[in-house]
């Protein structure tokens, strides 16, 4: 493999490297036992199976989404926002896990939540002139994550008050 190649791959690996990392975490802090089982969940919910599946697409999008605008960006300081934009996403989405399954916390996910979509608004945002093509592969995650918080705020509309 020449240099070029070496080079080329890189951004890559570090971006299906950082989304195996965030996707791994959350779903080692996801717990679908006794207590996640006893929730009251919305009729229109999907099934647990489901989940998996739409995540890994997700995080295959954001990971081309983010070497797409890295290639396309030569700019240092602009590379490095894009890194500490994606990690802070990353960062948010790994919480949610904990708050939600961890601490059994749905509420303060609900809350946490919101700072999630705006991350995923920022990024878009961010990439809309930079990087168009980048900003549409981020759409379907703020959709998702926009389900995902109605159903969060289904499931402590059904459940609450926790703790």
């Amino acid at each position: 493999m020449t240099s070029a190649s070496r080079r080329r791959l890189k951004p890559v690996a570090a971006a299906a490297g950082a989304a195996i990392f965030v996707a791994v975490v959350g779903g080692t802090l996801t717990d679908l036992g006794p207590w996640y089982q006893q929730l009251r969940q919305p009729s229109w919910r999907l099934p647990d199976a489901a989940f998996g599946p739409i995540w890994t697409v997700i995080f295959a999008l954001a990971a081309a989404a983010g070497v797409i605008a890295w290639r396309r960006i030569g700019d240092p300081i602009q590379r490095q926002t894009i890194i500490g934009l994606f990690a802070f996403n990353g960062f948010l989405n790994i919480l949610w896990s904990l708050l939600f399954f961890r601490l059994q916390r749905p509420d303060y996910a609900l809350i946490e939540v919101g700072f999630l979509w705006i991350s995923i608004l920022v990024l878009i945002i961010y990439f809309i002139r930079r990087s168009p093509v980048s900003s549409l592969l981020l759409v379907p995650y703020l959709a998702w994550v926009s389900l995902a918080a109605f159903l969060n705020y289904e499931v402590v509309r059904l459940n609450g008050p926790f703790g």
